[in-house]
Parts: C-alpha cells; sequence; structure tokens
C-alpha cells in the first residue's frame, strides 16, 4: 500500500486531570470507531523519542495532542518540533487541544490542517472520530 493508514497519536498531557495515556485512549477509541486501525500512540513528556521520525514517516498523518497551543508556548514545546518534523516530512498534522490560542496564520505557519478543541475524554473520543472520518 502506498499511502500508510496508520495514524500517529503525538500527545501530551492535558493537565492534572488528563494525563497523556488518557487523552492518547480516547483519541484511539474514536478513530477506532470511525474504522481506522489502531493508532500508533507516542506519549510526549519533555522531548520526542529518539525513533519519533522513523514512526512519523511510516503514518497517513500525525494527530498531535497538547492541552494548550498558543504562540508564547509552542515555540519551546515538543508540539512544535512535532509540527516542524511533520511539514519538513510531508507528513499531514492535525491538532486536538484543549484551549487554542493561536490564529489562522500560525495555524498556517505550523501546517496544521485542521485544529480541533476538546476538553475531556468524550470530547477527545469525538473529535478522533470525526478526525478520522474526514483523513
Amino acid at each position: 500500500m502506498l499511502i500508510p493508514d496508520t495514524l500517529l497519536l503525538a500527545v501530551s498531557a492535558f493537565g492534572v486531570d488528563l494525563p497523556a495515556e488518557r487523552v492518547a485512549g480516547a483519541i484511539a477509541r474514536g478513530v477506532r470507531a470511525a474504522g481506522m486501525p489502531e493508532p500508533d500512540v507516542c506519549l510526549i513528556e519533555d522531548a520526542l523519542p529518539t525513533n519519533f521520525d522513523t514512526r512519523m514517516r511510516r503514518a497517513r498523518a500525525v494527530v498531535l495532542g497538547a492541552g494548550r497551543l498558543d504562540r508564547g508556548t509552542l515555540a519551546r514545546s515538543p508540539a512544535f518540533e512535532i509540527a516542524t518534523r511533520a511539514r519538513q516530512a510531508g507528513v499531514p498534522a492535525y491538532a486536538m487541544t484543549g484551549v487554542n490560542e493561536l490564529d489562522a496564520f500560525d495555524a498556517r505557519m505550523l501546517d496544521l490542517q485542521v485544529i480541533l478543541r476538546a476538553s475531556d475524554t468524550r470530547g477527545l473520543r469525538n473529535a478522533g472520530r470525526k478526525l478520522a472520518v474526514s483523513i
């Protein structure tokens, strides 16, 4: 198959109440409910894992999960690095966040195809389903 069908979920915590594992699990449930295969989950803490680029290149798209997207914190975060690497590798990148303070220009500079907002596991699951149907 020329186009991979697996998504790479690169997620961090959405705060204390939503650790990265729960964020990834909710998005993955939505993706599977839409008929896509089990996603590759990459939990992001302070730095990207050494095998991130290989995993990203094997994916149909990268889904970036970050509790907050804003200009001030993005430049110093793994989220910025993920979006940059995806753009440079030609892998489409999508984002899910609890708080989106990026304007259209910022999103375009990062080459984020879509930014979906969700603040709890139900919202993340629904966003995962919506995203999987659209890509």
